[in-house]
Parts: C-alpha cells; sequence; structure tokens
C-alpha cells in the first residue's frame, strides 16, 4: 500500500508533472493570486476569458493541484455549503435560494467547460446517494428532505429513495433508505486540475511553483523571491490560509483522509450495481463519502485525526494505520465481499472551515486584497462559482452573482488554542460516539445533536 506522498489521483498519473518555475523576482502585475488550486485557477481563468488584456499571475507554495484540488472525493457537487438560515438572517430567503440554483448549475457549468476545453476527467453526472444503513439515520434523512421541500426544492431536486429502490441503484448492506439528487458529478480531480492548470497557463497566466507566499498587504503579496504588487491581491488558499501572516484563526484546516482498493472485479460489480456511478454518502454523524472510480475501485473518505493543534497542516499526507483499517472495516459494512479487501493508496488532505461553517467570497477596493474559501469539503464546484464571482467583483461588473448572500459575508474569528483544538476534538469525539451508541441501540444519540450545536453548523 502506498500511504501519502501524493494522493491516489495523482499516482494513477504517474505523480504530478513536472515543477514549473518559481517567480523569478519582484514582479508587478494586474491581478496576483495566491494559490494554484481549483480556486486560483478558476478565478484566473474566467479573468482571462473576460479580459485578455489583464496581467495574472498565480503563485503557488508547492506545485499546482497539491494540496485539496488533487486530494479530494472526487464530487462535483451541486450542495450550497454553510448554513443557509444564517444567509437568510443577512440577505433573505430569496438570496439562499438563488445561491442554490447557481450551485446546481453550477456542476452543468463544470461539465460543459470539460467538453469545449477536451478535458477528460472521468466525469460522469450520476448524482448524489444519501444512504442509511439505521434508523436514526433514516430519520435524519427524512428531516433533511422536510427541509429541502421548505425551501421550495422539489421532486427534480431531492427525492426519497425506498429500501428497493436503493438496492435498485446500488447494493449497500442493511439499506433502511435514501436520498437523491441529481445535482452531482462524479470526477477525476488531478486530472481535472492539471487540464484547468494547462488552460490557464494555454491562456497567457504564467504559474510560478516552489513560491510561498507569507503575507498579504494591500496590493502587495509577499514572497522571498520578491514582492509581487497588483492592482488586486487573491486569497485562494483554502486550507492552507492559516499559514499566512495575521490569518492563523481565519479557517481551520480541518484533515480528511481517504483509501482506495484494490480493482474489485466484475463479479463484485455485477452483484453490487452502482451503474450509475452515483456519489454515495453514508448518513451516519461521522460519516464517510465514496465513488467508484472509473477503473473500478471504491475510494471512500472520512475524518480520521480531524485537526493538528495550532492549525498546523501535514504536507506528506500520510494516513494513520487505524483510520486506514477504520475505512476498510466500513467498506464490509457496507459491501459484501469487502471485509478483506486490499487498499492500494492511502491520502490525506485539508479543508477550509469558517467558525460558522459559511464559505465566503468579497473583494476590498481599498486595500485591493480579495478572496474566497471556507468551502467545508464542497469545494470542487464551488470554487468555480467563487471564480466566476471574484471575476465579477474584480471587473467592477454588478451581477447575479455579485448578489449572492456569501458575497461579503464574514464569520467570527475561531477560538485561539488550546480551546480551538478540545472543541475540534471534542465535537468529533461526540460524532463517534452518537454513530456507536445508535448501531447499538438502533435509537438516536443526543451525542450527535451536542456535536451540532457545539460546532455551530
Amino acid at each position: 500500500m502506498i500511504n501519502g506522498a501524493v494522493s491516489f489521483w495523482w499516482s494513477q498519473l504517474g505523480g504530478p508533472p513536472p515543477r514549473r518555475a518559481p517567480l523569478p523576482g519582484p514582479r508587478e502585475c494586474d491581478v496576483a493570486i495566491v494559490g494554484a488550486g481549483y480556486t486560483g485557477l478558476w478565478t484566473a481563468w474566467y479573468l482571462k476569458q473576460a479580459d485578455p488584456s489583464l496581467d495574472v499571475v498565480v503563485l503557488e507554495r508547492d506545485a499546482a493541484g497539491h494540496g485539496a484540488s488533487g486530494r479530494n472525493g472526487g464530487w462535483l457537487s451541486g450542495l450550497l455549503a454553510g448554513s443557509r438560515d444564517a444567509y437568510a438572517a443577512e440577505h433573505g430567503r430569496e438570496a439562499v435560494i438563488a445561491a442554490q440554483r447557481a450551485m446546481f448549475a453550477t456542476v452543468d457549468e463544470v461539465a460543459a467547460w470539460c467538453a469545449e476545453q477536451s478535458v477528460d476527467c472521468d466525469l460522469v453526472k450520476g448524482g448524489t446517494l444519501d444512504v442509511a444503513t439505521s434508523e436514526p439515520a433514516q430519520r435524519r434523512l427524512a428531516k433533511t428532505l422536510a427541509a429541502e421541500r421548505a425551501w421550495g426544492f422539489g421532486e427534480e431536486d431531492w427525492r426519497a429513495l425506498s429500501r428497493d429502490e436503493v438496492a435498485a441503484r446500488v447494493h449497500v448492506r442493511g439499506t433502511r433508505g435514501g436520498l437523491f439528487s441529481p445535482h452531482c458529478a462524479r470526477v477525476h480531480p488531478a486530472k481535472l486540475v492539471r487540464g484547468l492548470a494547462a488552460a490557464v497557463e494555454a491562456a497567457g497566466v504564467p504559474i510560478f511553483e516552489d513560491t510561498p507566499v507569507t503575507e498579504l498587504r494591500p496590493h502587495v503579496a509577499v514572497t522571498a523571491r520578491g514582492d509581487v504588487r497588483a492592482r488586486w491581491v487573491v486569497r485562494a488558499t483554502e486550507g492552507y490560509t492559516a499559514g499566512l501572516a495575521g490569518e492563523r484563526r481565519r479557517l481551520v484546516p480541518l484533515n480528511s483522509a481517504m483509501v482506495a482498493t484494490e480493482p474489485l472485479g466484475d463479479a463484485f460489480w455485477a452483484r453490487t450495481g452502482w451503474d450509475g456511478c452515483e456519489t454515495m454518502l453514508d448518513a451516519a454523524h461521522a460519516y464517510c463519502y465514496l465513488q467508484r472510480t472509473a477503473d473500478g475501485r471504491i475510494a471512500i473518505g472520512g475524518r480520521g485525526v480531524p485537526y493538528r493543534f495550532g492549525s498546523r497542516t501535514d504536507r506528506a499526507g500520510e494516513v494513520a494505520d487505524r483510520t486506514v483499517e477504520q475505512l476498510r472495516a466500513r467498506l464490509g459494512h457496507l459491501f459484501d465481499g469487502l471485509e478483506d479487501v486490499r487498499i492500494d493508496h492511502a491520502w490525506a488532505g485539508v479543508l477550509g472551515v469558517a467558525r460558522d461553517w459559511c464559505p465566503s467570497v468579497g473583494a476590498d477596493p481599498a486595500t485591493g486584497i480579495a478572496y474566497a474559501g471556507g468551502y467545508v469539503g464542497d469545494g470542487v464546484s464551488t470554487t468555480n462559482l467563487a471564480g466566476r464571482t471574484l471575476r465579477d467583483l474584480l471587473l467592477g461588473r454588478e451581477s447575479e452573482l455579485t448578489r449572492l448572500p456569501w458575497v461579503g459575508h464574514r464569520s467570527r474569528a475561531w477560538e485561539p488554542e488550546p480551546l480551538r483544538w478540545l472543541a475540534i476534538h471534542g465535537v468529533y469525539a461526540l460524532y463517534r460516539r452518537a454513530d456507536r451508541a445508535e448501531e447499538r441501540t438502533g435509537r438516536p444519540s443526543r451525542a450527535g445533536a451536542l456535536a451540532d450545536r457545539v460546532a455551530g453548523r
């Protein structure tokens, strides 16, 4: 088993491409984008398409797609991350519904871009399936569906599936029922970010790798290789934001661990189904997320060590043996014949989370600093919407995108240490406790609701 170093996605491609050259020295430009993940690359792409005369540069600490963009679960999801109620309190109900509709449309926006640019990233728009394997989980799904209906989203957006309807899509042990939404696609994350980076370069945007930015000042990105001065400096660092001076408590870098199985063979897929390549979520408190890969494996992710003291990030991406075994055990719990499945690759990455779990986008003309992030794990699609929104904000355009409720949203800072570490680890301990209790008793656990309240979700 390969553990860490690069994700399974990159290893499938023979590893990341050769490193691009670093920043050669001080520079001036129109827009300096810090971070060559999905957010930074989509922003660069849409800016250059809107105004080819713009001088745009991208500054990257490691390599394009090294972070979450090349390590995620491959869900191009139409889910609006964050709290609808929090957004509605500031902007009203209709603005939140517009944001959700914009997220639904983003799935098709990315799919169309991939087709137009001939980027083959194993994209299949099969929707997403949330499966309950316990009675408490089934009750949570019923509450979720009721909430969707209350927000005005009908059968065409979310619908309940019976036990038999779930089984007709994919055979999961102990299925009680599920929810299905068509607004999701499976993708190969590294193929997508590799294709996006190539398209950005072809549009005339240089990507300077091995160029850590240490601080953002008004109209300046500070690097050891020289300052980059720009009309706009875009912070697109997501889970790595805490590494910038003065940003330690802005976004918490939560860890997510993943494993990919060996190829599972025709016999397994014949009895399991999953021919639609739906992304799948296990509706537990400490949930796991899965996809059927294009080469016939299952990639499954969930939390290992949720957070490192002081918002530190692990660049090696290794996964603890205990976490690998927990994810393997979950596969055996969900699927017949996978009790002793071989794991070929394990890896980890970080995702950015604001204190109120709400992503945000903004641009301050006074300082020339713009930002987007806090996607809480839904960044494969949300980054595209962020890139288009930043385009309009930086070009001074009023649009439907600039009126979305996450524009200008401000979350309060995370607590200082050690409170931050204690709270986050305590919340995930409560979630694990709730799952164990529900599996043992078949009744809802109060620990899960308490964890939600403490987390502020």
